[in-house]
């Protein structure tokens, strides 16, 4: 049986960035489809009970960080906890992502995921700006021409539905991956999705 994998993430998230290229594995491993939905956790933390990592308090804020050097030092993965560029606005990549996946397909966008989150956690480079973005359109190779089709009305709107898409499947964090309605949260229950993906 193929399975279909709808993958909800910011492109500002860590935890995205640290299980982005693991899933992406899985996928190919699998042979599963991978429906690539960025989302707006703007919106879907007042839902939730999430709040923004500014609002959370200072002991979550310091074993986030904790964490983030652990499961860095653990994967193998670089990881700079605290970047130069951080927070950053999310949408404008957000956007990006969804205008590669309308256009050119779910590969492409996985591509542009990965080359987003890493250039916030590995890179120090601002993903909020254009010319970045335009930048790292051309280190994907794809189309110059997505940048400006990411700021229309219809990308906006698909951006839109993706993120109630997100709160209709109970989604409250990044990354998150529901397979056939089942939600497993969380770069560390990769383990989960690959057992689901396997069977």
């Amino acid at each position: 049986m193929r399975h279909t994998v709808d993958y909800f993430f910011a492109p500002q998230s860590p935890w995205a960035y640290l299980g982005h290229e693991r899933f992406a594995a899985l996928v190919r491993e699998t042979g599963s489809a991978v429906r690539v939905m960025p989302m707006d956790l703007g919106k879907i933390f007042p839902l939730s009970g999430g709040l923004p990592l500014p609002k959370r308090a200072p002991q979550r804020q310091a074993y986030r960080l904790l964490e983030l050097r652990r499961f860095s030092n653990a994967l193998g993965i670089p990881l700079n906890p605290e970047p130069r560029f951080f927070p950053v606005a999310g949408d404008p990549a957000a956007r990006l992502i969804t205008a590669v996946a309308m256009h050119d397909g779910a590969d492409a966008a996985m591509k542009l995921t990965g080359a987003v989150t890493t250039a916030v956690w590995a890179q120090e480079r601002d993903i909020a700006s254009m010319d970045m973005l335009a930048t790292l359109l051309s280190e994907c190779e794809l189309e110059a021409a997505r940048l400006a089709q990411s700021q229309q009305p219809d990308v906006q709107a698909r951006y839109d539905e993706q993120t109630q898409a997100a709160i209709d499947a109970s989604v409250f964090g990044a990354p998150s991956y529901v397979i056939e309605g089942e939600l497993f949260w969380g770069q560390d229950r990769l383990d989960f999705v690959a057992r689901k993906l396997r069977a």
